[in-house]
């Protein structure tokens, strides 16, 4: 896993403290995720008593890592040493399967 003082992202333009040399382009990273029947039954009862889904949060939070480092290896691939204006999006596809996906612009930067 990349750590982000490894890779620095920015939802900004810009990373303060450097300059963007070269603009390699737009980047992804994707993952698809099933809800598990122990997470749909849970979940069931969370919606009959209320409250948070915790099995639906640890998916979600491990959808999102594994979209942000997808996005970090697909700039890799380009030669970028950081991930310019970064966004995140999320969508259900099915009654149980959930997307994320983190977008940005790939570039190299250098210290200013």
């Amino acid at each position: 896993m990349v750590k982000m003082e490894e890779f620095p992202m920015s939802s900004t333009n810009f990373i303060s403290g450097y300059k963007v040399v070269e603009n390699k382009g737009f980047v992804y990273g994707l993952t698809v995720r099933a809800r598990g029947i122990g997470g749909d039954i849970g979940a069931g009862i969370k919606g009959i008593l209320g409250g948070e889904i915790k099995q639906y949060v640890a998916m979600m939070e491990d959808s999102r890592e594994e979209s942000i480092q997808r996005c970090i290896e697909h700039a890799k691939e380009m030669g970028a040493n950081a991930i310019i204006s970064v966004r995140m999006d999320s969508d259900s596809i099915s009654q149980n399967m959930q997307e994320v996906l983190t977008y940005g612009t790939a570039v190299v930067i250098e210290k200013e």
